[in-house]
């Protein structure tokens, strides 16, 4: 969790230490939420309008997959977090486990929920509520169409192309890349079983050959910014803040089609401030933190409320006007049980050591 430090005051002794002990009282006073999420939420932009309207300090830890958050959840005491950001492909997974608390959808804006976001299958089971859709985007291809084309043109193919050589970057994270290579063989994503790893196997390691870096977020759009490789597979709009200087840099869906992420608001079981979590989850969903969201410095993306209070650069941004086209061509990566999860995962362990 982050710990604000003390200011440092400066003056007559006196004054300072009436400054110091306002200060102390008042940060005493305020109520803290504890906040687990991605780094697009370490943001204060996002935070900060929370915090002064509700007197409360949120602290954020900052995690990277599903299996890191449950490890720290595993390593704290019950009650020590009370909001989580996470995978919506796992959602169920949570809820399931004893994590999450069950949720009111009349408690969220779900009336303005874009059609095909609301992802019911990924959120509820038997009637309960786990999680909440927020944010969404697409594991598809980003790239430099100086050196690739037009978005019309392309395909999965082009990762295999003797030209791409050394010049293809891929997203560090097995579900959605390995699905991804299943649409080249008309494989639904939905649909995927162990017979399918079977199927883009050879496609995975032959791909090691055209690979200049296997990386996070970051290092894989640094990659494309920095003209090191011309093309990304499992990263699409993430490049958009890049466009600016850049304008060459552009994302799209393959002919074959693309997968597409989203990650869900959920309230710990175990909070002692369920009151205020809520709170919080819906200041989220509401169009004032969804335009915060959508805009976070760490990844441009999606908000899932339609009635977000973004610019009309923001939106074009975000391609606000072709999202129903996007929806339309991509399929949510989903959930899969932990027997293809571990085989899926062991598949990626033997292609980074390829």
């Amino acid at each position: 969790m982050r710990i604000t430090k003390n200011k440092i005051l400066t003056g007559v002794a006196a004054i300072a230490m009436t400054a110091v002990l306002s200060y102390s009282e008042t940060t005493r006073a305020a109520e803290e939420l504890n906040f687990m999420t991605w780094c697009d939420h370490d943001d204060p932009s996002i935070i900060r309008p929370f915090e002064e309207a509700n007197d409360v300090k949120v602290n954020v830890k900052v995690y990277e997959l599903t299996g890191a958050a449950i490890s720290i959840l595993e390593q704290s005491q019950p009650g020590d977090w009370d909001v989580i950001v996470v995978d919506s492909a796992d959602v169920l997974r949570m809820g399931q486990g004893g994590w999450l608390e069950p949720l009111n959808k009349s408690d969220f804006p779900y009336e303005d929920i874009f059609d095909g976001a609301e992802t019911p299958h990924l959120h509820e089971s038997d009637g309960v509520l786990w999680g909440v859709p927020e944010k969404f985007g697409f594991n598809t291809m980003a790239f430099d169409n100086r050196a690739v084309g037009s978005d019309g043109d392309l395909s999965l193919d082009l990762l295999w192309d003797p030209k791409m050589q050394g010049r293809v970057g891929v997203y560090d994270y097995y579900l959605p890349v390995i699905k991804t290579l299943g649409l080249r063989h008309g494989i639904n994503p939905n649909d995927f079983n162990m017979e399918s790893l079977e199927v883009v196997r050879e496609d995975l390691f032959a791909l090691k050959d055209n690979t200049k870096l296997v990386g996070d977020i970051v290092a894989t759009q640094t990659a494309l910014a920095a003209g090191e490789v011309d093309v990304l597979v499992g990263i699409a709009e993430f490049v958009a803040p890049l466009q600016g200087e850049k304008p060459y840099l552009d994302w799209g869906t393959p002919v074959e089609g693309g997968l597409r992420w989203s990650q869900s608001v959920g309230i710990f079981k175990d909070s002692q401030k369920k009151d205020l979590a809520l709170k919080f989850s819906q200041y989220l969903l509401s169009p004032e933190g969804q335009a915060r969201v959508a805009m976070a410095s760490c990844y441009n993306a999606m908000p899932v409320n339609s009635k977000a209070a973004l610019s009309d650069d923001q939106k074009a941004s975000l391609r606000w006007d072709e999202i129903d086209i996007y929806l339309s061509n991509t399929y949510d990566y989903g959930s899969v049980d932990a027997e293809l999860d571990e085989a899926m995962l062991e598949l990626w362990t033997e292609f980074l050591a390829h």
